[in-house]
């Protein structure tokens, strides 16, 4: 039953107001306004009027029996004013002045004022009602009054959101009884003919009582009598109407249903509260769930960039060359994958991470909770600092590749042309040893001798002229050797056994040198044209061979200079064919006037001068060769500058574009970050400002793909230098990176300020007023104050932070909330937080604990029984994994501690 007395004690109402009551409901001197045509309300059915006579008295001696009395006819029985006085007193819980025992008329009518009195005193306005019509027994006056006392004492303290009585009563009717077939609680008289909803009231609160599956909506009596008496027999309500009463009357009387009705409101007000806390820990359980929901996405989108990061950064570390110039580009092609299709998604996941921790550790903070600790290794600085490793391993990768490549290219083009010269003097050298090893001069003429000495020395020149070469072998070994050529073996070995074969030959020589001039003193003479012959011819060929592989020798250029430069040492060369072209005139010319002579005198020569191998067939032939590869080198050359042209034109193209690209990200970085210090108009307007301008950059994005695919161009032509531009690949990705993230970052920050205004209830000016200070004193428009600009924008702010003891201390106070970690600096963040802190309220943990207690039944601890009876089914499990067991004093098996429990939600202690 409910506790009137305690119920009145906490009533107010100001002097015939018509302000609301205590438990927020409507007006009461608004209500009654609606009685002022009582009477013709009254007359206009004389079945509402047996109703009434019914449902008042019922009402009446619900209380009256509180004091061992009641009435049977309540036109007769509240004449005297004695048991209105009684009902007024056992209903409010206060005593009435002491009544008079008199049995006169006079004595009546003062008893029944005083009642009246004491009812205009609780803010009640009564219209047309006097003492006078009560004593003569009115029953239209008379119910009119009652009727009155009950909307005052029993129905103006229902409250449901903020709604007036009768709509608060209704509410809580359409609430209780909406999960029920057949109830469609609209009004206080149509809606209960059937009596379901009375049914539904009593199951939804006592479902041991009622049976609901088996009532009929064709059957109201059956209906109505079951309620009432479940009601009256276990719920101690009285029966205040008949069902046939109801069932009847077209339309059942409104105040009669409401004072029926609000019998049920307060039988199961326990009730009520109990739901009313349990909406309280449900709030409370929800923001704490979301909050873990939110910590467990962090944690494991952490958890994938920082495996991803470790896996990658092996991967940008390992320096390790391929054999081939194919392998390391095949490596330069996979980074450029990784830089253009792996890396951006991460940059955007890294970027999302941030924006989630820091939206919510605001979440955190508006409601009241400790702040997000990430698991160890996994805070947003583990993450910038693998990021930070990451781009050093990053850092200098593409350039190692680059120069790897370059030095195969170079490896490639020396060891082919050790190949090349290697297999000219293998050649040369065939049969030489043999040929130095001869004994010809032991039986040889004079002539004979004088010519083995001319071809021996014309040998040794021979030999000498070849010196450059072999050395040049040697030379070329050794660079490969120095710059880690694979196959580095075989080249040694090879030039090892050129390097051997010479020395052999030169010792040979040496030998048959000795021998030859030991001979020589018997030999005199000598064909002097023959021997000129043999002179001039070998550096002739010599040159001539010179000049083949000159002309067959492989290049590799990187810029226009380069390739003009050989152009013109071709063109240098080819102007000095006209006098080769002569000297070999001049040299066929001395072999032919020596079988002139030889003619002349009718020598026999033995068909081939004796001094050298060098024949005219040789030399014309070679000289062939030479003509021959002139225009090839031409056509070469010409290619060659062509492919330099085309390289020259795609560092051109791919400077103009970035040197576009590169300022505009620059300028766009600026702009953001005065926007961000600015800050003009609404923080929506700011918001969608930003979202604009993002939009804007986003839409920028094909000018950087453009700039990729010429970058693309320019590395698959082996480009490695770009004179054109100060901007690189590499600048372009990081700008635009930066770029992407700062933007996001500055919604993000506006985004949580909007989140903090409207979850703290502070107004656009306050924000607007915040922003503007702040920016005062950020002087450097650094996005933070330092101490003593935090301080001077606190006292502009009104706070007491001057320079003695107590301002020290209060300033230090505020420094500890706005700054935890001892940065020295103040973010605008953290300053609205603190603003919002001081001007606003949260829930808290004591008033999360009343709730708990009212669900416990007062009890200092809770069963799971009860939280899944009062809860819903996710938020009981949860409560009940981490509540810890009670130890007090009154525990009982099964107990929880709630009190431990809701001061853990709110970081004060630990379970």
């Amino acid at each position: 039953m409910v506790d009137y007395h305690a119920a009145n004690q906490s009533y107010q109402y100001g002097p015939s107001s018509g302000s609301n009551g205590a438990g927020g409901g409507g007006s009461m001197g608004d209500y009654m306004a609606q009685e002022d045509d009582w009477d013709r309300d009254l007359l206009l059915d004389p079945a509402w009027e047996k109703q009434q006579r019914k449902t008042f008295t019922a009402w009446c001696n619900s209380h009256l029996r509180k004091a061992g009395t009641q009435i049977e006819n309540i036109d007769e029985d509240f004449r005297d004013g004695l048991k209105l006085m009684l009902l007024l007193e056992v209903i409010s819980g206060e005593r009435l002045p002491k009544p008079e025992r008199g049995k006169m008329r006079v004595h009546k009518i003062n008893n029944v004022n005083k009642a009246l009195d004491f009812i205009a005193s609780k803010g009640v306005k009564l219209v047309s009602i006097g003492a006078e019509e009560i004593v003569d027994g009115n029953a239209k006056m008379t119910l009119g009054m009652i009727w009155t006392i009950i909307l005052r004492f029993a129905i103006q303290d229902i409250s449901v959101e903020e709604t007036s009585a009768k709509e608060g009563l209704l509410l809580w009717c359409q609430r209780k009884t909406a999960p029920y077939k057949n109830v469609n609680v609209q009004n206080f008289h149509i809606s209960w003919k059937d009596g379901l909803a009375f049914n539904a009231l009593i199951h939804r609160h006592r479902p041991e009582l009622i049976e609901y599956d088996k009532l009929r909506k064709d059957d109201p009596v059956t209906n109505l009598n079951n309620a009432f008496e479940v009601a009256e027999k276990y719920l101690d309500i009285p029966k205040m109407l008949d069902a046939e009463d109801i069932v009847n009357t077209a339309r059942p009387d409104e105040k009669a249903i409401m004072t029926y009705v609000s019998s049920f409101y307060h039988a199961f007000s326990g009730a009520q509260k109990a739901e009313t806390a349990a909406n309280r820990i449900c709030k409370v359980l929800a923001v704490n769930q979301e909050n873990e929901h939110l910590m467990e996405d962090y944690e494991r989108l952490a958890s994938d960039l920082l495996e991803w990061i470790r896996r990658t950064i092996p991967w940008l570390e390992d320096r390790v060359p391929q054999k081939t110039i194919q392998e390391m580009q095949q490596k330069l092609e996979d980074f450029r994958d990784y830089r253009r299709v792996h890396k951006p998604p991460k940059v955007q996941e890294k970027c999302q991470l941030e924006i989630n921790f820091n939206t919510l550790q605001t979440k955190l903070r508006l409601s009241n909770r400790p702040a997000f600790m990430p698991s160890e290794g996994k805070m947003v600085s583990d993450i910038n600092n693998g990021w930070q490793h990451l781009e050093q391993a990053e850092k200098g990768y593409e350039e190692w590749l680059l120069n790897e490549i370059r030095r195969l290219e170079r490896l490639d083009h020396l060891a082919e042309k050790f190949r090349q010269k290697a297999s000219i003097h293998e050649a040369w050298t065939d049969g030489k040893e043999a040929m130095l090893k001869q004994r010809d001069y032991e039986t040889a003429t004079l002539s004979d001798i004088k010519a083995l000495i001319r071809k021996h020395e014309a040998f040794e020149s021979d030999l000498a002229a070849h010196q450059d070469r072999v050395e040049q072998i040697a030379a070329i070994a050794q660079e490969l050797n120095e710059l880690d050529y694979y196959d580095s073996h075989n080249v040694n070995t090879r030039c090892q056994k050129i390097c051997d074969q010479w020395d052999a030959l030169g010792s040979l020589t040496h030998s048959r040198r000795e021998a030859l001039e030991k001979t020589e003193k018997q030999l005199e003479t000598i064909d002097q044209l023959h021997l000129e012959y043999a002179k001039r011819a070998a550096p002739f060929n010599n040159w001539m061979e010179s000049a083949m592989e000159d002309l067959q020798d492989m290049f590799i250029v990187h810029t226009i200079e380069e390739i003009e430069g050989l152009i013109s040492a071709h063109d240098q060369f080819k102007s000095t064919l006209p006098d080769a072209d002569r000297e070999r005139d001049a040299i066929l010319a001395i072999h032919k006037e020596a079988q002139r002579i030889a003619e002349s005198n009718h020598i026999k020569l033995s068909g081939s001068n004796p001094y050298t191998t060098v024949t005219p067939q040789i030399i014309n032939s070679k000289w062939e060769k030479v003509q021959q590869l002139v225009p090839k080198r031409d056509q070469a050359l010409l290619e060659e500058q062509s492919k330099q042209q085309s390289n020259e034109r795609l560092r051109r193209q791919f400077a103009s574009q970035a040197n576009i690209v590169g300022p505009w990200i620059q300028t766009k970085m600026e702009e953001i970050g005065r926007i961000s210090i600015e800050m003009n108009g609404t923080l929506e307007d700011q918001l969608s400002h930003l979202k604009q301008y993002e939009r804007s950059i986003v839409d920028y994005k094909p000018n950087l793909d453009l700039l990729e695919q010429q970058h693309q161009l320019i590395q698959e032509a082996l480009i490695f230098d770009n004179k054109h531009t100060n901007y690189t690949m590499e600048h372009i990705r990081v700008g635009w990176e930066q770029l992407l993230t700062t933007i996001a970052r500055t919604i993000n920050e506006v985004e949580n300020q909007i989140l903090t205004r409207d979850a703290k209830g502070i107004s656009q000016e306050q924000m607007q007023e915040f922003r503007a200070s702040f920016n005062h004193f950020d002087k450097d428009h650094g996005g933070a104050l330092g101490p003593e600009e935090f301080k001077a924008c606190l006292i502009s702010l009104g706070y007491d932070v001057e320079n003695d003891r107590q301002g020290d201390a209060e300033f230090n106070r505020i420094m500890s909330m706005v700054d935890p970690n001892h940065s020295g600096l103040v973010t605008f963040q953290a300053f609205i937080d603190f603003m919002s802190r001081e001007t606003t309220d949260t829930d808290t943990a004591d008033q999360v604990i009343a709730s708990f207690k009212v669900l416990a039944g007062d009890k200092n601890f809770i069963t799971a029984e009860e939280l899944r009876r009062e809860l819903p089914p996710d938020q009981a499990e949860y409560c009940i994994a981490r509540m810890a067991p009670y130890q007090g004093p009154d525990a009982v098996p099964g107990a929880l501690d709630y009190k431990s429990f809701s001061t853990a939600l709110y970081g004060e202690s630990d379970l």
